[in-house]
Formats: structure tokens, sequence, C-alpha cells
């Protein structure tokens, strides 16, 4: 949970930085008291020049295809926060704040304040409440809540006990409510003109055991229920999917206004060859996933499987975390049995998935394929850029319908905390296009602010 806490120092840096920035600061030695220059001025007339680093040659592309981003993330956040981190630290602030929202001889247990903004999407607000070995040893208990007025509220209880220095289970109770999901038809040819709203409220059970066989490797497997009802829904002016529907942009999609409950069984392994953080970053990571949906409310039975990989290779520049990876995923759902697929547990890109340009959900269908260039480089203690291009959309059964005219690009860049927390602490800001047969035009802009979110 130090996440959190270096978050909220990290805000108290900015706020205090007015006064703290000039307190600190030393003058100038003023001209007549400098140490005057000893000895003949080199001549560099004929020296060659150095050669570029080899992340900047290998970063060209992105950043100009980013550019604006990365002006953003340079100047108008990375350098305030560079100017008031000293300033900071000198008057301890980073310690007084971890100090005041934990508690314990160890900084064990602690309440702390987390919150979620997205554009085009509800904010909310709330509280993070963890207890480290509690009543035993490895024994780990969270609370989580977030709520919004606009009947758009959240919590998540969890309690995780370690087995041995490998093995862990994990139990968790969830529920949350939001009325402004986004819904633009299925299929890779959806518009962004196409947006129309939905109301998801989901309840979740599980237990889950997590075997880590390498530092970073892990083979988790889950087992529990989930329940969703879903119906129209609203934000701003925008209609609802029955309301957008009537305008012939799509039809109304398999479960709306309607309710399901699945038992579901999860396997996820992966293969991390990285050493842990802060180690040098390079190496491989692969990962495979299944899932299998069972719907216990439907008659005749129902269900369906998700199944999917992801493999990346991850180049470490300078071995000081100036880290470039290249990545390639693909998902796929199919039906067990005659009865369609529930539109929400469809393949989707967008929002935490891959294609972060894109609000969540914003594409779905049977299947998809990502390609993405990603680069994370240090920025502060604790802090951390990241910059993605990608390029993908989905399609129908197994890929069905896959041409390259209809990928879609999506860019982001942003800050994160960096080794410091379960949940990533971030500022993200992205942008995505029509597919390339539709011209290929950015029009999907997306800017978020979350501290461990988590919903």
């Amino acid at each position: 949970m130090k996440a959190v806490t270096t978050w909220c120092a990290l805000v108290a840096l900015a706020l205090t930085a007015t006064w703290t920035g000039v307190a600190s600061a030393d003058p100038p030695s003023p001209p007549s008291q400098r140490a005057p220059r000893k000895g003949p001025v080199p001549d560099y007339g004929g020296r060659p020049s150095e050669p570029k680093p080899a992340r900047d040659v290998v970063l060209w592309v992105p950043r100009v295809i980013l550019s604006p981003l990365y002006l953003v993330s340079e100047y108008v956040i990375r350098a305030p926060i560079l100017a008031v981190l000293p300033a900071a630290e000198h008057a301890e602030l980073p310690r007084k704040v971890y100090d005041f929202f934990t508690f314990g001889s160890q900084h064990q247990a602690g309440i702390v304040p987390v919150g979620y903004f997205e554009f085009d999407a509800n904010p909310s607000v709330g509280v993070y409440g963890f207890w480290h070995d509690a009543f035993a040893k490895g024994n780990d208990w969270s609370l989580h809540t977030e709520v919004w007025p606009s009947d758009w509220y959240a919590m998540s209880m969890k309690e995780s006990a370690q087995l041995d220095d490998r093995t862990s289970v994990l139990v968790h109770v969830s529920g949350v409510h939001r009325p402004d999901r986004v819904f633009f038809g299925i299929g890779p040819r959806t518009l962004q003109s196409s947006k129309s709203r939905f109301t998801e409220a989901v309840t979740e059970e599980g237990v889950m055991l997590d075997w880590k066989y390498l530092p970073r490797s892990h083979l988790q497997l889950t087992a529990g229920l989930r329940s969703e009802s879903l119906g129209p829904g609203r934000f701003g002016e925008d209609p609802n999917i029955q309301q957008e529907a009537a305008t012939g942009a799509f039809a109304v999609p398999y479960g709306y206004e309607g309710r399901y409950t699945v038992q579901y069984n999860r396997v996820l392994a992966s293969l991390d060859t990285r050493k842990p953080w802060p180690a040098p970053g390079s190496g491989v990571l692969v990962e495979a996933k299944a899932e299998q949906d069972s719907d216990v409310t439907a008659s005749p039975k129902a269900g369906w499987i998700h199944y999917g990989a992801k493999a990346s290779a991850f180049l470490d520049l300078d071995e000081h975390q100036h880290v470039v990876s290249l990545s390639g995923a693909t998902m796929f759902v199919d039906p067990l049995g005659d009865s369609p697929i529930p539109f929400t547990d469809l393949v989707a890109l967008g929002g935490d998935a891959p294609m972060r340009g894109y609000l969540p959900r914003r594409m779905l269908d049977r299947s998809s394929v990502v390609v993405a260039l990603h680069y994370v480089w240090p920025i502060a203690p604790w802090l951390g850029g990241t910059m993605e291009a990608a390029l993908g959309n989905v399609f129908g059964q197994h890929l069905q319908g896959f041409q390259p005219d209809l990928l879609r690009y999506s860019g982001d860049i942003g800050i994160t905390t960096v080794g410091v927390g379960e949940f990533p602490i971030e500022a993200v800001v992205g942008c995505g296009s029509e597919t390339f047969a539709q011209g290929g035009q950015i029009d999907s802009v997306r800017a978020t602010l979350s501290v461990a979110h988590g919903f």
C-alpha cells in the first residue's frame, strides 16, 4: 500500500511547491565571488560529435507519433515535480504524509483517500484501508470503497493468507454499480458517433490460489460466482442503448436489460524472465489465460470460454530502467452450446485493457489482436513515465474478417508509480483512431487520473 501513501506525498509536494521551493533554494553566487577559470580554454573544434544513445534512436518513431503528449509529460508534469522534490525532501514531507496515513510500529495498517477521474465518465472518491499481518503473520486484509452521487458505487473486500514463501490464497468479495458504461456496437467497424450508455451492476465472490514459482512468474487458479444486471444508462446528453439502436446505429445486443449469474473457473500462467525491480528490466514475458463461464440461471444451461495469450520482449536500453518493449496479444471467446454470449462477456479492447487510448469496452466482438510498442522511463523517486503506441481491433469468431486496413491506432502517455504498490497510481492521456479503412482519423480522446484504482 506504499503506492497510495507515496501518491499522497507527491500531491503534497505539488501543493507546497510555491513556498518550500523558494525558501530552500540557494541563491546563485555573485560573479565577483565565483572561482576564476584556470588554464586555457580547450579547443573543441575538431572533436567528433558524441554518438546518440541507443534509446534515442529506438524511440524516435513513437516519440514523433506521440510528441504532443510527450511534451506535456516532460514539461507540464515532469519538470514541476523535479523542481519541488528537493524542497519537499528537505521538509520531510514524504515521511510526514506516510506517517499520517499509516499506523502501527511497522506501518502495517492504514486508511488512505483514493479516487478516480476519467474524461467522459463519472468520477469517484473513496477510501482504502489495509491491515498487513492481521492476527497472524502473512495474513493481509483490505477494504476498498468508492462512490459518486450519480448512482455510482463500488466496494471490494479481500483477505490474503501466505501459505509459504511461494504460495498464497486470496478470498475476495466485490460489488460495482455504474450507470455510465459505454456501448458503441459490436464488430471492428463501430463508430465513435454511435456512443450510448448502459447501467451495469456486478457482484462477485471468488477464491484464488497463487503459486509464484519464479520471482516474477505465477500460476493462478481461481473459482467463483459473478452476477450481472444490465439496463438503461445515463451520462450527460448521451442516449441509452435502446435509444441509439432505434436510430439504426446497431442492433440491441444480447443480454441488455437482463440478469445472469455465472460460475467461473480461471487459470492464468505467466513466465517472466525479468528480475524484480529495480534490477535492469530486460527479459521476456509470456502469459496464457483460460476461463470457463457457466450460466447457472439459464435453461437450458449456457456458457462460454475465454482464452488467449500475450508475449512481450523487454530491452533495458541503459540498464537503468529505460525499457522499451514489443508485445503481441490475442484473445478469443467461444460459446459452449447454442446460446449467444452476453455482450459484456465478449472480448473487449479499451480502458485498462489493451488499446488504452479508448474508453473501456470501446470495441467488442468474438476475438481480438493487438501489437504494441511500449516505453517506460524513470522520472523521479517512485515515479516513472509510460508511453505506448498500439495497433489492433476486434474481429469475429477466431479472427474471422481480419484485414490489415481494419486495424486501429491507439496511443497513450502518462506517469505512474513504480515498484511501490499493488495498484498503479497514475495519470494517463491517450487517443484512438477510426479504422484505417475509414480514414484513420483520431476520433477518441481519453484522460484518467487514478489513485489506487481497482474497479
